[in-house]
């Protein structure tokens, strides 16, 4: 019988990010704490988000929410990497970048992590920005992705291609 194999994968769902930053937009607008402030937040980029308000805690109030709309949407916060607020003129800002892809460092760190307490007869292979394993038996897979989960990973992880 063939091997039995799943992808390790961080990857975001853009339309998920994309209805959050609309919602955040929408309500940053109408709350009575944004009036007057200049709060708000928009894309800047593929990868990345800008947040502008008047003043450094209105801005990371902003980023709350954003935040708060991200959970309900089923998105990791992993895939957050935002800046501190920074004053530009009149405004405070952040930037955040959207974290996507498994680093070869961070790919060798699972590769070896499962190497040393996964179960026995399992193969971890490097495939570009994913994580390609495999093993005779189902079961092992499944340990496998239970050993992943439990893991305090700085990214966020998905698992795809179960076969």
């Amino acid at each position: 019988m063939a091997d039995s194999s799943f992808d390790i994968v961080s990857k975001l769902d853009r339309q998920e990010v994309d209805n959050a930053l609309g919602q955040t937009a929408r309500e940053v607008a109408t709350r009575f704490d944004f009036k007057g402030t200049g709060a708000k937040i928009e894309w800047s980029g593929d990868t990345g988000v800008e947040i502008e308000a008047s003043a450094d805690d209105r801005a990371t109030a902003v980023l709350d929410v954003f935040k708060d709309k991200l959970i309900k949407r089923n998105q990791s916060l992993k895939i957050l990497d935002a800046s501190e607020p920074r004053q530009s003129g009149q405004v405070s800002k952040i930037s955040i970048t959207l974290k996507e892809g498994i680093t070869s460092e961070d790919a060798k760190k699972i590769s070896k992590l499962i190497r040393d307490e996964g179960p026995k007869g399992v193969k971890a292979q490097i495939q570009g920005d994913e994580l390609r394993i495999s093993s005779k038996k189902r079961d092992d897979l499944q340990a496998v992705q239970a050993l992943v989960k439990g893991q305090d990973l700085d990214f966020a992880v998905q698992f795809t291609n179960y076969r």
